[in-house]
């Protein structure tokens, strides 16, 4: 029992007489103590409130025959002295003074915080760039949790408290995509971890850096099948390209700098996994945070002089070159465009590159495949060779293998992975346009000026997506009519977060980009993506970074993509953040509806049920408009866009008119 006249003892009130009748229990918390507070035989008691055997909650537990018992495994103990009857055992307890104006503990002096393994190795983390951790606090990361809690009121870092994991490992994929930085998602052990894994995959296959920092059972029940275990190493295996356990003798702020490394220069998804008590432990002696110095080579590969040449030679020649780009290319857009300019051919994109050039720039052919346009098809149709550059050559890109091709791509595997190239090129991206931009300077070119066909192809699908729009069968705005509006609303500088389905389809050919980002699950498809990623590319916009500070955060989703994760609007909510939601609302799953029906299946169960989106958004404290009404369209986008803080615009749409 702590001593009552030391100087290192505070008397704290912590409760009316009344608020503890004979006979009862209750836990009170006393700054960062939590204590047991028991009324028995007419005396007060103060113990611990965490029980030694497994830390249960005694505040939570009964007076049974005198004897203070253990809610979850029935221990007992005296109320008032903590002894347990017939054992060496025992709570610590507290002296107690009741007083005129309530009941008084004398508790000891807190003492400083001891540095742990997870502050050390949370601020190697922030040294490295790690500004942003989205997750789920919980029991088995509580000493990783406070070590974040500690940075987060030092202005290190930012904490996104998340209502889903999975919401959380998708705002982390799409913050890697906008950024090309990883953010942290945090889950507790067995069912949070797991539920991080579909986000995860979105960023394994679609080359973003994030770090996943998962909690685990302590290290002397793993394997006994504990509560909540998981073979979380086992689980995260194919996701993660590098994947650890921290161990009571682990080199701490090492795994931590080999986490980051691997997942800025992987291009992809780390995973440490903190056992519950290890978290807390002190680091050794001497021990300091890592840093990035002398970690991080110079990253600009340049290709080989042979493969160089023959690509050179190959674009030299060629009188209708078009330059394919994908997502892979998203930062080195300045030199692909100076390239496409000294040879006036044009730039068409993958879905997945769509806003990588302005579809306004003289030589932009739109987006090309299953979510594309005619221009951009036209143009490699009639193209006598494609310079592909960071894309893919899946079924859904809907890049021919028919025509003479340049493969240029930072990873060696992605070469001519689905088919034979003509000139698979290894090197970085904007280090392999700088050198053939060179090329054709110093020895000319036979491109023709492609700019009036660009222009004249322009017309003819903006004469057709004008014709769309007018469509109105009484059961819905058409698409073509809400990307219309869209295209007049947007602002410029915004970030566009993108679902899969119908909704994505229209907005590949009718949304016109200008300058916005767009983010979405490429490779993996994932319904319900967009909303998290909108959490993610907010958390960008907060940063004093010029390429994001401040800009307007948009996703786009059919009703059953916002579904999926409509739990963490009321995160944007709690955090005031400037995201706008648009809805497709047609109460279907209309992709699958449309599969069903050109595979000559029967339509079944992709009508879907669905509350007033509007209304909960208002319900959640945001601000809900729906339109149901083709003429109010650009002013409810209007109103959405310029609130402040979350807003979602449900709009009704007729799934057949897309």
């Amino acid at each position: 029992m702590a001593e009552a006249d030391s100087p290192s003892v505070r008397w704290l009130k912590v409760l009316e007489p009344e608020e503890l009748p004979e006979g009862r229990v209750v836990p009170v918390t006393c700054e960062h103590r939590t204590l047991c507070m028991t009324h028995h035989d007419g005396r007060y008691g103060a113990l611990d409130n965490r029980c030694p055997h497994q830390g249960g909650p005694l505040g939570e537990g009964s007076i049974e025959n005198g004897l203070l018992r253990c809610p979850w495994h029935g221990w007992d103990y005296d109320p008032l002295t903590g002894k347990a009857p017939g054992f060496d055992d025992g709570v610590e307890t507290f002296e107690v003074d009741v007083r005129e104006d309530g009941i008084y503990v004398a508790l000891p002096e807190e003492q400083p915080h001891t540095p742990t393994v997870s502050d050390l190795m949370a601020q190697t983390m922030v040294n490295w760039g790690v500004r942003w951790v989205f997750g789920m606090v919980g029991h088995s990361n509580l000493g990783l949790a406070d070590a974040f809690r500690i940075l987060e009121e030092k202005g290190d870092l930012g904490y996104v408290g998340i209502r889903h994991e999975g919401a959380a490992s998708f705002a982390c994929s799409a913050y890697g995509k906008l950024t090309g930085r990883p953010a942290a998602c945090l889950s507790i052990a067995g069912p949070g971890a797991t539920n991080l894994l579909t986000g995860l995959w979105d960023a394994n296959v679609d080359r973003s850096p994030v770090l996943a920092l998962t909690g685990q059972v302590a290290t002397q029940v793993l394997g006994r099948g504990n509560f909540q275990e998981v073979d979380l190493q086992a689980a995260f295996g194919q996701v993660a390209q590098w994947n650890q356990t921290v161990l009571h003798s682990s080199p701490f702020a090492e795994l931590m700098t080999l986490a980051c490394k691997h997942a800025l220069l992987d291009r992809g998804v780390s995973h440490l996994i903190f056992p519950d008590e290890v978290q807390q432990i002190e680091p050794p002696e001497g021990a300091r945070p890592g840093r990035p110095d002398g970690r991080v080579g110079d990253r600009s590969i340049a290709p080989s002089k042979g493969s160089l040449a023959r690509a050179s030679k190959m674009l030299r020649e060629a009188e209708r070159p078009v330059i394919i780009v994908g997502h892979g290319a998203r930062y080195e857009m300045d030199g692909i465009i100076a390239l496409a300019e000294a040879l006036q051919c044009p730039v068409i994109t993958t879905f997945k590159g769509k806003g990588l050039i302005s579809d306004h720039h003289p030589l932009a052919g739109g987006v090309l495949g299953r979510s594309g346009t005619p221009i951009a098809s036209w143009f490699m149709n009639e193209s006598d060779l494609l310079l592909v550059l960071g894309a893919s050559f899946s079924n859904h890109t809907g890049i021919t293998p028919k025509k003479p091709t340049v493969q240029v791509d930072y990873e060696l595997t992605s070469l001519g992975r689905f088919h034979p190239v003509d000139v698979p090129v290894w090197g970085e991206i904007g280090v392999t346009v700088g050198l053939l931009r060179d090329e054709i300077g110093e020895h000319g070119h036979r491109s023709r000026d492609h700019t009036e066909e660009v222009a004249a192809r322009w017309r003819i699908w903006r004469d057709e997506k004008a014709s769309r729009a007018q469509d109105d069968r009484g059961e819905g705005i058409a698409s073509a009519t809400l990307f219309a509006a869209l295209n007049r609303t947007v602002p410029a500088d915004a970030i566009l977060c993108v679902d899969v389905g119908n909704n994505a389809y229209s907005f590949g050919r009718y949304f016109e980009a200008t300058g916005q980002s767009i983010l979405m699950s490429g490779y993996l498809g994932s319904i319900g993506f967009a909303f998290p990623a909108a959490l993610g590319a907010w958390a960008a916009t907060q940063e004093d970074d010029p390429r994001f500070q401040g800009r307007k955060v948009i996703s786009v989703s059919g009703d059953g993509g916002f579904a999926q994760y409509m739990g963490d609007f009321n995160t944007a909510v709690k955090y005031g953040m400037n995201i706008t939601h648009v809805i497709l609302n047609d109460e279907e799953l209309g992709k699958i509806s449309k599969d069903q029906r050109s595979g000559e299946w029967d339509v079944w169960q992709t009508s879907l049920s669905n509350p007033s989106f509007a209304a909960y958004a208002e319900i959640c404290g945001a601000l809900g408009i729906e339109v149901r009404d083709r003429a109010a369209l650009d002013g409810a986008l209007a109103e959405a866009f310029a609130h402040p803080g979350p807003s979602l615009v449900e709009v009704r749409t007729d799934s057949a008119l897309l």
